[in-house]
């Protein structure tokens, strides 16, 4: 791994939602699920030694901001969906040093047997300017 994406880290995973991206009509009319899995660096040194939460972020609090950015905004690409949800976390949690984020489309219109199409974003918080 990059060491720009080295250290402590905070990490949620299949974070479900549903919603009406995509390039297709029938995407943006019916919609379809999508899953989020993402990785948060934080040092994380403060709260693992003091025990106290208001050193730390709470998934919650990334969860929510997560949800409001998927929601706010409908795009074509989920790639840009993606990008969006970074900086919409480099905004919030200013001391998110970097963000790798996966974007899962499960039932893309695309003829698969099994599988899902998806991203995968390694943002360093230079990057979000």
């Amino acid at each position: 791994m990059d060491k720009a994406f080295d250290g402590d880290r905070i990490i949620l995973t299949d974070l479900g939602f549903y919603g009406y991206h995509g390039l297709m009509i029938e995407e943006n009319r019916l919609g379809q699920r999508f899953f989020i899995d993402l990785t948060c660096g934080v040092d994380l040194a403060e709260p693992a030694r003091t025990d106290h939460v208001g050193a730390t972020i709470s998934y919650a609090e990334i969860y929510d901001v997560v949800r409001v950015a998927f929601d706010e905004k409908r795009f074509k690409l989920i790639e840009a969906l993606g990008q969006h949800i970074v900086d919409r976390l480099f905004a919030a949690f200013p001391s998110i040093r970097w963000v790798q984020i996966r974007v899962r489309k499960p039932e893309a219109p695309i003829a698969m047997v099994r599988g899902e199409a998806a991203i995968e974003l390694h943002r360093h918080r230079v990057d979000a300017a």
